[in-house]
């Protein structure tokens, strides 16, 4: 493989790993939040609706998830093709 090839590789993966993250942020953030709320409404959790929970605490608590997620998959990335930091 050469190093062209290998750099491609690299940045389709990368590219990858940030759409499907958001479309994981839009999904939880626009739709579990605001768009979806109203369908969620009758769902409870933690004293109120789930809709209302996303809005306020679910999406926040996703995010912090997508960003750790985010970070372990790179350097896992990073390592396979060669261009980690250590």
């Amino acid at each position: 493989m050469s190093q062209n090839d290998d750099n491609n590789a690299y940045w389709s993966a990368n590219m990858r790993l940030i759409k499907i993250s958001l479309i994981i942020w839009a999904l939880v953030s626009f739709g579990f939040g605001i768009i979806l709320r109203p369908m969620l409404a009758g769902i409870k959790i933690g004293g109120t609706d789930l809709g209302f929970w996303f809005a306020q605490q679910g999406s926040i608590l996703c995010f912090l998830a997508l960003i750790f997620f985010y970070a372990w998959r790179m350097n896992t990335l990073d390592r396979e093709h060669g261009v980690d930091e250590e």
